[in-house]
């Protein structure tokens, strides 16, 4: 081929550390605007991203020169700075060290992206575990419950 060409839409999820600060509610608007524009200056596209003040949620098109563990290590590592220069309130925030990222079709990009705008009245009724544990099971991942958060 002359050319490369991907489309990879992720979707990604990975929570705070369960030992250190989560995001305040109203710092949220600001850590996914943020996290946008690690994602765009990495060579990715984000296609939206929401989430809780525990975990987020991110879907967005991959770099076609990056690995998956490179592109959310980006992310991940851009963010968690950045979230500790707001205030002193997060001077101890870490995100956990894993994360779960899955593949998303297109034919599933509206629904995910509902999915992840309306994580606020999901967690009403559903645990992040749980949630988890689902995600995992539809793409037929196998994992170690002591390992989940």
């Amino acid at each position: 081929m002359a050319n490369t060409y991907t489309k990879i839409n992720l979707h990604i999820v990975f929570h705070t550390k369960s030992t250190g600060v989560t995001i305040r509610k109203e710092d949220l608007p600001q850590v996914f605007a943020y996290i946008g524009g690690v994602i765009k200056n990495i060579g990715g596209f984000p296609v939206t991203i929401g989430g809780v003040t525990n975990h987020i949620h991110i879907l967005a098109t991959m770099p076609k020169t990056m690995s998956v563990s490179v592109f959310v290590q980006k992310i991940k590592a851009n963010s968690s700075r950045w979230v500790k220069s707001i205030d002193d309130y997060y001077e101890s925030f870490v995100w956990q060290e894993g994360y779960g990222a899955f593949c998303v079709s297109p034919s599933l990009l509206k629904k995910t992206i509902h999915y992840i705008e309306t994580q606020e009245e999901h967690h009403q009724e559903e645990s992040v575990i749980t949630e988890y544990k689902r995600f995992l099971k539809a793409n037929d991942i196998e994992y170690d419950e002591q390992y989940l958060l």
